[in-house]
């Protein structure tokens, strides 16, 4: 049982960790409407890395990971990942559709690295536990 102390610390990080991520995430994506220049590309720069480090964070925690490494979610990030890049890389003309469908292209391959991966624990598993078939 964990005491009051360690139970407010334990929800005051994972506030402030969350906060860094939105915060990230909107300093990345609204930086253009409010900033020109060399201060927008540094706040959307800025809010890239923090959200990224925030989310790497967020990512290791044992409920999301758990989530994260379900087949189902990976077979979602993977078919919806992979739909986006191909669309984004018909319908966005120039860098932008590019490196839209790069970083989309990424994230489904990682879910499909992640299936594979999976599935191989299971076949490995499968045979230390019925090593006759």
């Amino acid at each position: 049982m964990k005491s009051l102390l360690a139970t407010v610390k334990s929800f005051v990080a994972n506030l402030l960790l969350w906060s860094f991520f939105v915060g990230g995430l909107a300093a990345s994506t609204a930086s253009g409407a409010v900033l020109d220049g060399t201060a927008k590309s540094a706040a959307t720069y800025t809010g890239i890395a923090v959200s990224l480090l925030a989310g790497s964070r967020i990512a290791k925690k044992p409920k999301i990971k758990a989530f994260l490494s379900k087949r189902s979610t990976l077979w979602f990030l993977f078919l919806f990942n992979g739909g986006v890049a191909a669309f984004c890389y018909l319908s966005m003309d120039g860098v932008k559709g590019i490196a839209t469908a790069a970083g989309m292209g990424l994230v489904a391959l990682g879910a499909a690295g992640g299936l594979v991966a999976g599935h191989r624990e299971s076949a490995a598993k499968a045979r230390v536990e019925e090593p006759w078939a």
